[in-house]
């Protein structure tokens, strides 16, 4: 197996804290920031069918400033714009996400919003035809935050924020390394309060990034390290998630496969499956009833077919890696064995594998890969998407 010599690597510095009770730690990391009003950022349904919520008030305590209960799933633009007003109010200096992925980001693009004083349509990533994609340089200071996770969520530690805009149902990128979290925390019991069903979805989110980082085709050791144990986390714990729904472990090993997926986003030095969550993305914002893991699950095998050729080493070595190579086997064959093994693995789970079992009209296909070519992952795709008809032929093969 032969990995890259030659890459750039920037870790975040964010401090990770894993196990029974750590959300006691909270106070030290806002203290660490010199903060003295922590705003909470959460859902309807952290806020009012846990108790977390009430665990952060209370071991904040005097630094609690309130809360923004609002978040939606994807993120809605109206729903993000009044966390922005209800945290200038609070008068907020440090924000926590209480949540899954919807959270986190709408958290972060809270940060980025209330600084920059814009609409996320002036500040985000723009997509000029036959142009690279711009996105404006976001230089004001971001209030810092903290994600206390309830999923294992790949949203956690990333460099900016996608929002939803309701009126055309299309993703707003807002890009921006400063609005990383200071802290993450993966607390068993905060973990334990997701339903089994949401964590098997984001779990396979999961899954499905590291099965396409792992086929970049410069992947170096420090990717490599953190996309093997990411793998082997997630190939032992996401079976068990049916078996032992209420085990700590099992939530705590497959978050820790998400933050070691981050981390290894960190060393990337190549395209992947970008074409997977391109699509994915439009899947998941055009249907309220479609979330990110059963929209990835779906595309997977599909988008890794696409790239066949592009790939063929970094899903041979996948395939090896999946227990899927053979003796004998072709790099071409192992290929093939790889995206086999992957759908197999998902259909086990109990996630879905085809677009129409999640009630996808075949007559909104080509609407669907239209907008796909205005999503960013498109441009990371190790074989260059021409047209739309590319990507309709993908999506044709999912349903």
């Amino acid at each position: 197996m032969e990995l890259a010599t030659s890459f750039r690597y920037a870790g975040s510095p964010a401090r990770v804290y894993a196990g029974a009770d750590v959300l006691s730690q909270l106070p030290r990391e806002v203290q660490r920031a010199r903060a003295r009003r922590a705003f909470v950022v959460c859902g309807q349904s952290v806020a009012h069918r846990t108790n977390l919520l009430e665990r952060v008030r209370t071991v904040l305590g005097d630094l609690y400033a309130g809360a923004f209960d609002g978040v939606k799933k994807e993120s809605p633009l109206p729903e993000v714009d009044s966390g922005v007003e209800a945290a200038r109010a609070a008068q907020a200096d440090l924000i926590v996400a209480v949540g899954g992925g919807s959270a986190v980001v709408t958290a972060r693009a809270i940060t980025i919003l209330l600084a920059e004083g814009g609409s996320a349509h002036e500040l985000c990533t723009k997509y000029p035809p036959g142009k690279p994609p711009v996105s404006p340089r976001l230089d004001k200071p971001k209030l810092p935050n903290v994600a206390v996770l309830t999923t294992p969520t790949t949203a956690a530690n990333r460099a900016g924020a996608a929002v939803m805009d309701p009126v055309r149902r299309h993703r707003l990128e807002l890009f921006d390394p400063k609005a990383r979290p200071i802290a993450v925390f993966l607390d068993s019991e905060a973990l334990l309060t997701a339903p089994t069903l949401l964590c098997r979805s984001t779990s396979s989110t999961t899954f499905c990034g590291v099965v396409s980082a792992f086929q970049q085709p410069n992947l170096n050791a420090l990717g490599h390290g953190d996309l093997r144990e990411a793998l082997e986390l997630l190939l032992a714990y996401m079976p068990q998630l049916s078996e032992r729904p209420q085990d700590p472990e099992v939530r705590l090993q497959l978050a820790t496969a998400a933050v070691l997926s981050n981390r290894a986003a960190d060393a990337a030095a190549g395209a992947g499956g970008g074409v997977t969550t391109g699509l994915a993305h439009q899947l998941q914002t055009r249907y309220e009833h479609i979330d990110q893991g059963s929209a990835t699950s779906v595309l997977l095998a599909p988008g890794m077919r696409f790239n066949r050729e592009a790939l063929t080493a970094g899903q041979s070595r996948l395939a090896a890696a999946l227990g899927a190579r053979r003796d004998g086997m072709s790099d071409l064959d192992a290929a093939d064995a790889s995206a086999q093994a992957v759908t197999d693995f998902l259909r086990r789970t109990g996630a879905p594998t085809r677009l129409r079992d999640l009630g996808v009209p075949e007559a909104d296909l080509e609407a669907i890969a239209q907008d796909a070519m205005e999503d960013f992952f498109l441009r990371t795709n190790a074989r260059k998407v021409r047209h739309a008809g590319e990507l309709v032929e993908v999506l044709r093969q999912a349903w």
